[in-house]
């Protein structure tokens, strides 16, 4: 009997209800917006660029939160980091904003840490590639990626990270395959500002849209068509001209 007892517990799949649920930590001295502007005006363009293309253009079936200069809170007894995009999959918004804990990205409120941080290099002092990567692996972000349009860290503008283990590695190819994105520079022009602007990207390398670009692309499309429909309803009058001038009549 004691021995059949034996058996049945430990073949028994564990339930929640039997570890203990971690103490939902204070936040009444939590500084979740300290008032810090962007670092400069490319950092912000750069920002809202990446964010309004996730919104245009990803296409997942699944809700997401994507974020820029939102803290991340990770560790009860530990600051917030402050990625410059976040990108977190099957997380939903809160109703209700009043309250501080859902006014940022507390891990132990969504249940999850974020798939993607970026951080975009402004100046040497930041330390992107050392103490912001180990602060990064602590928080188990699934890809750390590091933009250097200056070149500040090195001969590499772009460097992505994934967590494999407890450790990041530095990745060869520019796809994320846990998250179905890719991420290039891209030369060409943001609200009237020509530059090298770091762009999502599908599989194929495709650039994800923002509004504004799709709406320039079915204008496009909109008059290559009637640009054709005017061809052809000319064509059709000179035929019909060149009939009539033989006295044929329809």
């Amino acid at each position: 009997m004691t021995q059949s007892l034996t058996s049945e517990i430990t073949n028994r799949k564990p339930s929640p209800d039997d570890f203990e649920k971690p103490a939902i930590p204070d936040l009444t001295d939590a500084i979740i917006d300290d008032g810090e502007p962007v670092d400069n005006l490319i950092s912000e363009k750069q920002q809202r660029l990446l964010v309004s293309s996730l919104y245009s253009s990803f296409n997942v079936s699944e809700p997401f939160l994507a974020t820029a200069n939102v803290g991340l809170f990770y560790a009860a007894n530990k600051p917030p980091l402050v990625p410059d995009i976040m990108l977190s999959l099957e997380v939903t918004l809160p109703e209700d904003w009043s309250e501080k804990k859902d006014q940022s990205y507390f891990t132990w409120n969504f249940g999850k840490s974020p798939e993607i941080v970026i951080e975009i290099v402004s100046n040497k002092v930041g330390n992107e590639l050392g103490t912001k990567l180990k602060d990064y692996t602590q928080a188990r972000v699934g890809y750390y990626v590091v933009f250097d349009p200056f070149y500040y860290l090195g001969k590499s503008n772009l460097y992505i990270y994934q967590l494999i283990g407890v450790n990041y590695q530095l990745l060869s190819t520019n796809w994320l395959e846990g998250v179905g994105l890719g991420l290039i520079v891209w030369e060409g022009e943001f609200e009237g500002k020509n530059y090298q602007w770091l762009r999502w990207c599908d599989e194929k390398g495709q650039l994800l849209l923002i509004g504004d670009e799709k709406v320039a692309i079915e204008k496009q499309r909109a008059d290559e068509e009637k640009q054709r429909a005017d061809q052809e309803r000319k064509r059709v009058e000179y035929l019909e001209e060149i009939l009539r001038s033989q006295g044929i009549n329809f």
